[in-house]
C-alpha cells in the first residue's frame, strides 16, 4: 500500500501518542538526561593564561560533578573574539560553553565595531566563578620598586618604557592606558597573543612593564624572574599581603581586577541552565577546587545567573567610558 508523506507523518504522531510520548515533551526528556556525552568548555585564549588556568580547574570539577568529560578547547585570537564567536554560534544544548572574562565580554564590544556576537543577546549567563586581583610586574633590571617610582621613571625617561599585554584592547592594555591618563605619563604598548608570550618577553626584557593577573605571573614572581610592584584590585592579595594596592599608594581611581564566568549560547533551556549553575556552585564549594584556585591567587566566587547578567551590564557601561576616553578602536 502506498502511503504519502503527510499520512506517514500522521501515523508517526499517532504512534508516539499510543506509546505515551508527546512530541512536545521530547526535548524536556532529553534535558533530563543531560549531559549524556562530553562537554566542550571554550577558553578564548592560548594555554597558560589565567582564563585557561581557571577554565581547567572548573572543567575538572564539572567533569566530576556531571559525570561526563569536560574538555577545554583553547581558541585564542582577536582578544577572545574568536572563541566567543564559536560559542555564540553553537547549538544551545549545553554541550558548548564559554569561559568568559571581563576583557572579552565587557570590554571588546566597545573596542570592536563589527562583532559577530552580542555580549548580552548571544549568550545565556550561567555563573560567575572567580575574581582575580591584578598585579603590576616589571623586569628586575628596571630600577623601580613600587608604582610611584614607576611613574617617576616614566616621566624622567619618556619613550623608553614598553608595556606588554595579553592583546590589543585587553583589560591589561586598558590598565596601562588608564594609568597613563591618570598620571600624564606615556609608555609604548606592545600587544601579544596571550599572557604567556607577553610574560616571556617581559622576562627577556623586550618589554619592561606588564599588567597581569596574579595567577599568570605568580610562578615568575616566586622565582625572582619578575618583580611585583603593586596590585590593582580593591584589596591586597592574600599571596602578597605586604604588596600595597595602587589606591593605597595614592592612585585613588586606579582599580582594575578581572572576573571569570561561564556562559552558554543564547536560548539555552532553563533546565540545563539550572543544572549547570548548580554544578558550578558545587565545584566552587569543593575544598580541592577552592584550594587550587586560592593557591593561584584566584578568589572563588559564584553568583546567580541574574547577578552575572547585572555585573556584565555594569561593566559594559564603565569600560565603554574608558575606551572612549582613550580613543581606542579595533576592527
Amino acid at each position: 500500500m502506498k502511503v504519502n508523506f503527510s499520512r506517514r507523518r500522521s501515523l508517526s504522531f499517532l504512534g508516539l501518542l499510543a506509546a505515551g510520548i508527546s512530541p512536545a515533551t521530547m526535548p524536556a526528556h532529553a534535558q533530563d538526561n543531560y549531559p549524556s556525552r562530553p562537554i566542550t568548555l571554550v577558553v578564548p585564549f592560548v594555554a597558560g593564561g589565567t582564563t585557561d588556568i581557571v577554565g581547567r580547574i572548573v572543567a575538572d570539577g564539572l567533569s566530576k560533578k556531571l559525570g561526563q568529560p569536560v574538555v577545554v578547547d583553547n581558541r585564542g585570537g582577536a582578544g577572545g573574539n574568536i572563541g566567543a564567536a564559536a560559542v555564540a554560534s553553537a547549538k544551545p544544548d549545553g554541550y558548548t560553553l564559554l569561559m568568559g572574562y571581563n576583557g572579552t565580554n565587557a570590554i571588546n564590544p566597545s573596542l570592536y565595531g563589527k562583532l559577530s556576537w552580542d555580549p548580552v543577546r548571544s549568550f545565556t549567563p550561567i555563573s560567575l566563578v572567580a575574581r582575580v586581583n591584578n598585579v603590576v610586574v616589571v623586569n628586575p633590571t628596571l630600577p623601580v620598586k613600587d608604582l610611584p617610582e614607576l611613574v617617576s621613571y616614566a616621566k624622567a625617561n619618556p619613550g623608553k618604557l614598553n608595556f606588554g599585554s595579553a592583546g590589543p584592547g585587553s583589560i591589561f592594555h586598558l590598565a596601562g592606558e588608564m594609568l597613563g591618563q591618570q598620571t600624564h605619563t606615556t609608555m609604548t604598548h606592545v600587544p601579544y597573543k596571550g599572557a604567556a608570550p607577553a610574560l616571556a618577553d617581559l622576562m627577556g626584557n623586550q618589554v619592561q612593564v606588564m599588567f597581569s593577573t596574579i595567577p599568570a605571573a605568580l610562578p615568575f614572581i616566586k622565582s625572582g624572574q619578575l618583580r611585583a610592584i603593586g596590585v590593582t584590585g580593591p584589596k591586597r592579595s592574600s599571596l602578597f599581603p605586604d604588596l600595597p594596592t595602587a589606591k593605597e599608594r595614592g592612585f585613588d581611581n586606579f582599580v582594575v581586577d578581572s572576573w571569570f564566568a561561564v556562559f552558554a549560547p543564547q536560548s539555552l533551556p532553563p533546565a540545563i541552565q539550572t543544572k549547570l549553575h548548580n554544578a558550578i556552585a558545587e565545584v566552587l564549594k569543593d575544598p580541592e577546587a577552592s584550594k587550587k584556585m586560592l593557591a593561584q591567587g584566584t578568589d572563588p566566587q559564584g553568583s546567580s545567573a541574574q547577578e552575572l547578567a547585572d555585573l556584565l551590564a555594569a561593566d559594559l557601561k564603565s569600560w565603554k567610558a574608558v575606551v572612549t576616553n582613550a580613543k581606542l578602536s579595533l576592527n
